[in-house]
């Protein structure tokens, strides 16, 4: 028998999960390269919630206006971060420093030091209290399709995960700042001899990532109506665990796991407290560190 509520939940869960995966491919992308976490990513998403609102409120623009303005603010957002954040413990260049755990440790703890100074500076200027977005540029009108009842907040989600996925891709393998991305994944000190410019490479794929994040802070704002200082905080942490199930370095792997705990959570919500049903993350994290230490999707380059 056709389960409407069942269905209308595993929709709901996909388009959490698009979010999870487009704040994910940030994380993955700069382990990738610098291969350090950046836990200063939901802060962008933050920022890029409330720079849209922002605009919304002054200026009422179209959609696609936000949606440009806030990749702007994502990519100042991802240059600065890097120039704050990382660029300073970048000084030393060779095989050792590069993969020195005292230097991983360094830049975890400055993002970090970061996020908590971006949040509390957002939260003196806007207040601690949910802003609303105006009520007129919300993407909530209802869409009924048989028995299932679907918000454009939702179609938009999935249309603007699949545009960026599509144009990461081809950035990823089309152009020549991909390619360098990649080469310096692969290997930072060859990448570096063959003349790629890897700091330059560096500070693109901060670009990206954060462009990719701040976009899914507006989508989710516009989607539910409301930004707050701390909204990218659970976000965050769910698509670091995507990450670390996809197997740190894997995109494929972390857009996979990041769709498949939004899928997980909104099912888990039939037989678990709201309360409850946050943990099923933590739960896919432990057991991923227990049987999979390099990931559902990862190679044998790092163990999490």
């Amino acid at each position: 028998m056709f389960d409407a509520f069942f269905v209308q939940q595993l929709v709901n869960g996909f388009s959490v999960g698009l979010v999870y995966a487009l704040i994910a491919i940030g994380f993955t992308l700069i382990f990738g390269v610098l291969n350090v976490v950046n836990f200063a990513h939901g802060e962008v998403y933050m920022v890029g919630a409330y720079a849209g609102v922002v605009l919304i409120t002054a200026l009422a623009p179209p959609l696609v206006a936000v949606v440009l303005f806030v990749m702007a603010v994502g990519a100042v957002a991802g240059f600065g971060l890097e120039r704050l954040a990382f660029k300073p413990f970048r000084r030393f260049q060779d095989e050792a420093s590069l993969k020195s755990k005292a230097m991983r440790e360094a830049t975890l703890l400055s993002s970090l030091a970061v996020s908590i100074i971006v949040r509390e500076v957002v939260e003196k200027v806007f207040g601690g209290a949910m802003r609303p977005v105006p009520f007129e540029s919300q993407l909530t009108d209802p869409v009924q399709i048989g028995e299932l009842s679907f918000s454009t907040g939702q179609f938009v989600i999935f249309g603007a995960a699949v545009a960026m996925f599509a144009g990461l891709q081809f950035l990823l393998y089309r152009t020549r700042i991909g390619l360098s991305i990649r080469a310096v994944a692969n290997n930072p000190l060859g990448a570096k001899y063959v003349g790629i410019d890897t700091d330059r490479t560096i500070i693109a794929t901060f670009v990206v990532g954060s462009v990719m994040g701040a976009v899914a802070g507006i989508l989710v704002a516009l989607y539910y109506g409301s930004v707050f200082p701390t909204m990218g905080f659970a976000p965050g942490v769910k698509a670091f665990v995507a990450m670390v199930m996809g197997g740190l370095s894997s995109i494929p792997g972390a857009v996979i796991c990041a769709i498949f705990l939004g899928l997980a959570e909104a099912v888990a919500t039939e037989f678990l407290a709201q309360g409850w049903s946050e943990m099923i993350a933590y739960g896919f994290l432990l057991l991923t560190l227990i049987f999979f230490p390099t990931g559902l999707f990862g190679g044998a380059r790092d163990r999490v």
